[in-house]
């Protein structure tokens, strides 16, 4: 039975020594788990904290506790559960195609959704904190290195448009896509102009 505690991608702690590690999976009472370097683990859930249980013991990292210092981690965030496939049925080429596109048409767009979806991966994970130090140039490297139909559903969900629209939309033509982007930028306008004038890094 999976636990509901350490669900996967989250952040795992030793009690004893409160080393960070990675949850890949938990269930039947044990945590199977890995570290940034690569190293897998395995622990009996008494052993570990999650990341409320962890951060209430260190007084929530008001006073300068580990989760203020403790580096970003990319593996978790490309680990997480919006770069896992949602049975997209998008066919790989096309969304490629589309994707390659909209970069084109709107330089800082893929840029602008990968720190989009890294931010909501440190929020959902209790580490808003850590957004300010967010990597434009890693958080796209995570994108790029997810299946081309996630990107395409990622970038649907940013733009609120049918994944399968956005994928038709790149195949016929700039003018279509270029509208469909342009409309779903709309409400997000202002973040996305500010996104613009950060510098790359």
């Amino acid at each position: 039975m999976r636990s509901m505690r350490f669900p996967r991608g989250s952040n795992a702690y030793a009690v004893k020594d409160g080393r960070s590690y990675i949850v890949e999976e938990a269930a039947d009472g044990m945590v199977y788990c890995t570290t940034d370097t690569g190293g897998e683990y395995e622990f009996p859930e008494s052993a570990l904290l999650n990341d409320e249980e962890w951060n209430s013991k260190k007084g929530g990292g008001a006073s300068g506790g580990v989760n203020a210092r403790r580096e970003i981690s990319y593996d978790r965030i490309q680990k997480a559960r919006h770069y896992l496939p949602a049975g997209e049925k998008l066919d790989a080429t096309a969304a490629d195609k589309m994707l390659a596109k909209a970069d084109r048409l709107s330089p800082s767009l893929l840029d602008f959704l990968a720190v989009t979806v890294a931010e909501r991966v440190l929020t959902e994970h209790k580490d808003q904190d850590q957004i300010p130090n967010l990597s434009i140039r890693k958080c796209r490297a995570v994108f790029n290195a997810a299946p081309p139909a996630v990107r395409a559903r990622l970038m649907a969900e940013l733009l609120g448009a049918r994944a399968d629209a956005l994928v038709s939309a790149g195949g016929i033509g700039d003018n279509v896509l270029k509208a469909m982007i342009a409309k779903g930028l709309e409400s997000q306008a202002e973040a996305f102009e500010d996104f613009q004038d950060r510098p790359s890094r």
